[in-house]
């Protein structure tokens, strides 16, 4: 096997790994973040968890499926965009916290050089514009915002009913 043929479906390899580790392995994570943000945690329900991870598993197998064609790598940098910005909420809350964060590992080990090898790699080798590059790497911190956001939307709607 090609190891170009491997690249399309990193991303969906290193969300499992992540997944496995947060809920299965060592897990806890819905615990913890409960912890960690309090304001949020009414927020951080079952369904909610198991919708986005989902979502995020069916975004990464989507990129794999429609790499090379531009809009898939496009995609795909948007996933690791959004990997490297997860990986780094881990890795800032384990600091902060100083206790380990479910996910912090896989993050390190796997979204930060997901995202370092494919924003690097397909920019210099055309497989990515520039703009597209920006664009991909705005969307990762910017989906972290807007989740945190909408968590404490939902607690404030939770509180008024």
């Amino acid at each position: 096997m090609n190891f170009n043929s491997i690249v399309p479906w990193l991303p969906v390899v290193a969300v499992l790994l992540h997944v496995i580790e947060e809920f299965a392995w060592p897990g806890g994570f819905a615990d913890w973040y409960r912890w960690y943000a309090p304001d949020r945690a009414a927020s951080i329900t079952t369904p909610w968890l198991v919708g986005i991870n989902a979502l995020y598993v069916a975004m990464a197998v989507f990129a794999g499926a429609l790499f090379p064609r531009p809009y898939g790598v496009a995609f795909w940098l948007v996933v690791a965009s959004i990997a490297a910005a997860n990986a780094i909420f881990h890795l800032r809350a384990t600091i902060r916290m100083r206790t380990y964060s479910p996910g912090v590992v896989t993050g390190l080990l796997f979204y930060l050089p997901l995202a370092v090898y494919g924003f690097y790699s397909f920019s210099i080798h055309g497989l990515a514009s520039w703009s597209t590059v920006l664009q991909a790497a705005a969307i990762g911190p910017a989906f972290h915002f807007y989740s945190a956001y909408r968590h404490r939307r939902r607690v404030a709607a939770l509180k008024s009913t």
